[in-house]
């Protein structure tokens, strides 16, 4: 039998998800989560509030805008 890679049960969980959603989101902004680089460091605020929104997308729970007609 091939070699499988080994998951833990972390990797499944919405907040798991949702932090990989928030690095990507920081990526595509450039926004820097730690210090170093030239990317803007990520307020506490963005930072939070990004993760927040991030778990709500994971958990299938996010509210969307109205669109503007």
């Amino acid at each position: 039998m091939a070699d499988l890679p080994v998951s833990t049960a972390s990797e499944n969980t919405p907040e798991h998800v949702a932090y990989l959603l928030l690095e990507r989101i920081a990526d595509l902004e450039g926004v820097a989560l730690a210090r170093g680089g030239q990317d803007k460091l990520a307020s506490r605020k963005w930072l939070l509030d990004t993760y927040a929104e991030c778990l709500d997308a994971a958990r299938g729970a996010r509210r969307y805008a109205k669109t503007l007609s």
